[in-house]
């Protein structure tokens, strides 16, 4: 299942609107098990997973199989595909793992009905890798918005810019690589108003053969709409993009800070450089805090690792 979530990674955010998902059909157990096929969500969100693995097993040859999927099969028929429940059921695997059901109603559940109904034998886990994998998918259908990550690159004193603004570098290459690797994973990158009149940054992806998957550029401010990119006048309207699961806060101070106030950040990627700015820019704004009590207990760490001089920390929103 962690090889299957592997593969999903491949999926996003080309696959849009629709979640990324992995799959794989293998054959024996333990020292014997061998790869029979391998999916992935593809570009337009078709054909899904479980149908780019099963593409040569039609009819039957996958009998005596395990499919692993990610995510509970879709029960719901599209005009651009059938139901994949019906693709798995018309291969015939002797069994189907799946890592998350799917919180969408015209699956949930049914998907798993339906292949038990065909004689499938069906394991659902909740399977920590798949969830991580669809997180951006489990947050829009859950909570009804996409998933928003706050990107911070800041000095050892938590300054992201000297007093006059300057910014270019706090870190270093390997740092800077590392984030347009996490602009091609997501839909659409934001910034505030402010940074944007500034700077006019180009939130693109710079990464050979990634320049594809730049994301879709937002600009949250109350002023004049820049032209070529989305406007937002408050956080609480990433609900309004269409086709957008995942949203990547690049800055400023202003933009982090509303985030945050607005209880909206699903998970915060720090860079740290090994340097000291003193009288800088700060990275976050009030954010409307009453004790250190409300502080604590909200975040916990689940990536970490070292970029060239600097140091990158994820954590994620304990909900």
């Amino acid at each position: 299942m962690a090889a299957a979530a592997r593969l999903a990674m491949r999926a996003r955010p080309l696959c849009r609107p629709n979640p990324g998902v992995g799959s794989l059909l293998v054959s024996g157990e333990g020292k014997d098990t061998r790869v029979l096929a391998r999916g992935w969500t593809r570009e337009g969100g078709r054909p899904h997973a479980e149908a780019v693995a099963l593409a040569g097993f039609a009819g039957g040859g996958a009998e005596g199989a395990a499919l692993y999927v990610t995510l509970e099969p879709c029960a719901h028929a599209s005009p651009r595909g059938p139901a994949c429940c019906d693709v798995v059921a018309d291969a015939r695997p002797a069994r189907v793992v799946i890592g998350q059901r799917d919180p969408d109603p015209r699956t949930s559940g049914e998907g798993i009905a339906r292949l038990e109904r065909a004689g499938i034998a069906v394991t659902v886990l909740d399977d920590t890798a798949s969830a991580a994998s669809l997180a951006d998918y489990l947050t829009l259908r859950r909570e009804n918005r996409p998933r928003v990550t706050l990107k911070l690159a800041m000095s050892l004193d938590g300054c992201i810019a000297l007093a006059d603004g300057t910014s270019r570098w706090i870190t270093g290459e390997a740092a800077r690589a590392h984030v347009h690797a996490m602009r091609a994973r997501h839909d659409a990158i934001l910034v505030g108003g402010g940074t944007w009149r500034a700077d006019r940054p180009r939130l693109d992806v710079r990464l050979p053969g990634l320049e594809d998957r730049s994301p879709q550029r937002l600009v949250l401010t109350r002023g004049v709409k820049p032209d070529g990119v989305t406007v937002i006048n408050e956080p609480a309207r990433i609900t309004d993009l269409e086709g957008v699961l995942s949203v990547y806060v690049e800055g400023g101070a202003g933009a982090a800070s509303a985030f945050l106030s607005a209880d909206l950040v699903d998970e915060i990627h720090l860079y740290r450089a090994p340097i000291v700015i003193g009288d800088g820019l700060r990275a976050v704004e009030g954010i409307g805090l009453g004790s250190l009590d409300e502080a604590h207990g909200r975040w916990r760490q689940v990536a970490a690792c070292e970029l060239g001089s600097d140091r990158f920390t994820a954590y994620q929103r304990i909900r």
